[in-house]
């Protein structure tokens, strides 16, 4: 049986990389090594940094990210692209370009026979007003107009700056809060409470939140949290229905040694 890969929070030209070009290149290198055996891959959110579509125009750069996920669509194997809270501007380009199905929502999936609730994770889990606010403010159809107005050169550097000040505000960050204070964790657990046990997901597998999770919540369901491709280079699997998060492994030096390495994580 063909595998199904998973990964998350690429953050792809993000100006907080030394060199934007070279992540590009790892990535297209980890998709080059999954393609002989890969059947789906799944892009839980964040994959782009900054993405916004206008009718005729859109950001510069990812050809060859975007011309590797044509490459996969093109051999038959499925894309689906979650859109996260930096790329949740996907109009069209993407499907049309790509091949690649657009997700504007997490949900139920059934993968090799498993039960799969899959979700970037922004705003999963938040009921502070604020936070619904922004969300719904991004959303908004009328705002995304407004914004379009606004000229492709200064949106790209607004949003790029906005996203950089974002993730150095949240670099002290500890990387697991406890299952008490992790959103993703109490929303999985309520979803649990609130189904009943033939409706509840084996896994429940997100992004968003940078940090690497594979934590059993009851005797059935997992949940797994992709951790990112800033620091971790990292992604799930899954094979005959067994899934597992891992990394890929790159010689900083040169990029050229690299290989894929199981991680054994325990909370």
């Amino acid at each position: 049986m063909s595998k199904v890969y998973f990964i998350s929070d690429l953050h792809l030209g993000a100006i907080t990389f030394d060199n934007p070009l070279d992540y590009e290149r790892r990535v297209c290198r980890f998709l080059d090594s999954i393609k002989n055996d890969c059947s789906e891959l799944y892009l839980l959110g964040d994959i782009i940094d900054y993405w916004f579509e206008y009718k005729r125009v859109v950001p510069k750069g990812f050809t060859r990210f975007l011309g590797k996920l044509g490459e996969f669509t093109d051999a038959g194997i499925k894309v689906h692209w979650f859109t996260g809270n930096h790329d949740i501007w996907i109009f069209g380009y993407i499907q049309e370009e790509t091949g690649a199905e657009v997700h504007t929502e997490g949900g139920m999936f059934d993968i090799q026979g498993r039960a799969c609730y899959l979700a970037h994770g922004d705003g999963i889990g938040h009921d502070s007003p604020a936070y619904k606010f922004m969300t719904g403010f991004f959303h908004s159809r009328v705002c995304q107009r407004l914004f379009s107005l606004i000229h492709p050169d200064w949106a790209t550097s607004l949003a790029l700056r906005w996203s950089r000040h974002s993730r150095l505000a949240g670099r002290d960050m500890p990387d697991f809060l406890g299952e008490d204070k992790e959103h993703l964790v109490i929303f999985a657990k309520q979803y649990l409470k609130d189904h009943k046990d033939e409706e509840a997901p084996d896994f429940f597998i997100f992004g968003h939140r940078h940090i690497m999770l594979d934590m059993m919540l009851s005797r059935k369901s997992r949940i797994m949290i992709l951790g990112d491709w800033i620091t971790h280079f990292s992604y799930a699997v899954m094979d005959e229905g067994n899934l597992s998060l891992e990394q890929f492994e790159v010689d900083d030096s040169m990029y050229e040694t690299e290989e894929r390495t199981g991680v054994s994580i325990a909370f």
